[in-house]
């Protein structure tokens, strides 16, 4: 597996997600993560039809190859749109310049990837997810993963992952290819446990896990009215939840967002963090140099807000 920073830079919120993010709010946000030693960014076509891939690309540009870590994903090619409006049905405030048609086929995957590198302005990607398989299952686990395998043995792939917002498919994955890594999205964090099965058995066959979404989406960021959870309003009873376990972390002097940055970590199979932020401040706010003090997860399990 090729080796992540601790902590990466998650791409989605770069890509306008629910909203425009200026040039300089997302430079700053890359810069940011930078400085903070951050070197492993992760995109994907999906994230603002290739914005984010394209901004992050940017960024880049110029430092040394060997100097940081990208991956993107595969599952979605895009293909060329000329209508009008913009691509807020699918999360994104961009243009609608271009749609996206779902394909895990072996020359879908090469398209996709091709694109990708294009936007990104490499010549070859450290790690590939495939990306949101869930109706696809099948085809991704048939074509999509051996074409990458195959392109791993030529070089232009690092590592072979799958990324996605559940644990159960993923799980399949680990058992039935040879991925080397699973981007699990928001199934393993301070307010849910759910994927803790998935880790488990990732950290028994020597599967890597990048942890994603550790603040579902907002709720565990802010702790409000209005919050989204899994990409949607947060319901009522999970913001008190959210609001309560924010009581206990301000007793140890530990923000929320810093016990959602570190809590993933607990599980050996963990070996990254993405954050996803869309401006300097929100990533100097989720970086912190000292540790969580182990009393707090000790006084969250006694109040029943985590897991035994």
């Amino acid at each position: 597996m090729i080796p992540l920073s601790p902590l990466g830079f998650g791409g989605g919120p770069i890509g306008n997600l629910y909203a425009e993010v200026s040039d300089v709010d997302a430079f700053g946000a890359l810069e940011a993560a930078w400085d903070a030693g951050v070197r492993y960014f992760d995109t994907a076509p999906h994230y603002g039809l290739g914005l984010s891939e394209r901004r992050i690309g940017a960024f880049l540009a110029g430092r040394p190859r060997d100097s940081f870590v990208v991956s993107t994903k595969v599952g979605r090619v895009l293909e060329p749109g000329f209508g009008d409006g913009d691509d807020m049905a699918n999360g994104f405030a961009v243009p609608a310049t271009a749609w996206r048609r779902w394909d895990f086929s072996a020359d879908g995957v090469r398209r996709s990837l091709e694109s990708s590198l294009d936007r990104l302005g490499l010549d070859r990607v450290d790690v590939v997810y495939v990306h949101d398989p869930d109706a696809h299952g099948e085809q991704a686990l048939s074509e999509a993963v051996p074409a990458l395998l195959a392109l791993r043995a030529e070089g232009v792939v690092g590592a072979v992952g799958v990324g996605m917002n559940q644990w159960e498919m993923p799980a399949r994955f680990v058992r039935e290819t040879d991925v080397d890594v699973v981007l699990l999205a928001g199934r393993y964090t301070v307010l849910e446990q759910g994927g803790a099965a998935l880790l488990d058995l990732c950290a028994a066959r020597g599967v890597s896990v990048v942890a994603a979404g550790v603040f579902n989406s907002g709720l565990l960021a802010r702790p409000d009215v209005g919050s989204t959870y899994d990409y949607r309003a947060a319901p009522e009873s999970l913001v008190r939840r959210a609001r309560r376990i924010a009581a206990v972390c301000a007793r140890h002097g530990v923000t929320l967002p810093q016990a959602a940055v570190s809590f993933p970590f607990r599980h050996p199979a963990v070996v990254s963090v993405l954050l996803g932020v869309r401006t300097a401040a929100e990533m100097r706010a989720a970086v912190f140099s000292s540790p969580v003090p182990d009393a707090l997860w000790d006084d969250l399990r006694e109040e029943g807000l985590l897991a035994a």
